[in-house]
């Protein structure tokens, strides 16, 4: 059977990971039977997470799955330079911190992981009043200084701790130290990896009663050790359909922030699309076809697919 090509609109694996809240639960609409849901993975082909599609002809398959059966050209040109799916999309809820951690490069995670490095960026959907993340270190270090902090769990002396507010944007390359803090809510784009170090855990006990593990040798030996740059700029222009901010391009990603105030029409040629409605509500629209979108949606639209979206909302389109 031939399937032609069309958005699809996807359904989230969630995660309940201890330091997480029930904002996307509550706010989102996401139902889940865990007590907590402290991710939501909204475009994601990774083993320990399959998006799964909910509309069309596809509807039960998960993106890995109607992506095999669109053929690669649907990813477009650009993912030809990838081995497999390059993106990962998610909803972070921390209500309490996460770990100290680090992500490695490409280069040593095949070496180390059998799977790609990670880098990532974050847009700060909401946060609690004076809540801070921590991004790099707050001062450059030599090897021996690190291992001694890692080993003697005082990491947090050579932190970089950074205020946070609503609609703040930080790249974060491989190799930087990095910790969400308490209250806030992220949308994270990153390469698609699954592979953390944890540095410091503040002593908090897992599931099954026991501390987490710590991951001490590999984090020292992929934390970059110069002072972190904080803050990423941000370029808005106003546009006919609203405002558009670019949040960050880099060789793994590109993301941009739409303030939807009207209807404008996308097509990239070159890649594939991530659609991710953070607030309002808004139509995607192709042909004759029309899928209504709201908070907390998430769609692929395949690679050179000319549609329209209309509407008064706030979204991420990220693409490669």
């Amino acid at each position: 059977m031939v399937i032609i090509m069309y958005p699809l609109l996807l359904k989230a694996p969630l995660k309940d990971y201890l330091w997480g809240g029930n904002r996307l639960r509550e706010e989102f609409g996401f139902e889940s039977e865990k007590d907590k849901i402290a991710e939501a993975w909204m475009l994601s082909c990774h083993k320990d997470g399959q998006s799964v599609v909910v509309n069309g002809k596809l509807k039960g398959k998960t993106l890995s799955e109607a992506i095999e059966i669109f053929g690669n050209d649907c990813l477009g040109e650009k993912s030809k330079a990838f081995p497999y799916f390059p993106l990962l999309i998610k909803l972070i809820d921390a209500k309490d911190r996460l770990s100290i951690q680090v992500h490695p490069d490409d280069e040593y995670a095949l070496k180390n992981e059998g799977e790609f490095g990670k880098t990532e960026m974050w847009y700060i959907v909401d946060c609690e009043k004076d809540a801070k993340l921590i991004y790099g270190l707050n001062k450059e270090v030599t090897s021996e200084e690190l291992n001694e902090k890692i080993e003697n769990d005082t990491i947090t002396d050579i932190c970089n701790f950074v205020p946070v507010k609503k609609g703040d944007v930080f790249f974060i390359p491989a190799g930087t130290l990095h910790a969400i803090g308490k209250g806030i809510l992220i949308a994270e784009i990153q390469q698609n990896s699954n592979t953390t170090y944890r540095v410091s855990d503040y002593g908090r006990l897992g599931a099954d009663g026991k501390p987490r593990q710590l991951h001490k040798k590999q984090a020292s030996e992929v934390i970059d050790k110069k002072p972190g740059k904080s803050e990423a700029k941000k370029n808005t222009s106003i546009t006919s359909f609203g405002t558009l901010t670019e949040l960050a391009t880099c060789k793994f990603f590109t993301a941009n922030l739409i303030n939807l105030d009207g209807s404008t029409t996308i097509r990239n040629e070159k890649s594939f699309v991530s659609i991710l409605v953070l607030s309002g509500e808004c139509e995607l629209s192709y042909g004759k076809e029309k899928l209504k979108l709201q908070k907390g949606s998430s769609v692929f639209v395949p690679a050179d697919f000319g549609f329209k979206i209309s509407g008064k909302a706030e979204i991420i389109i990220s693409n490669i």
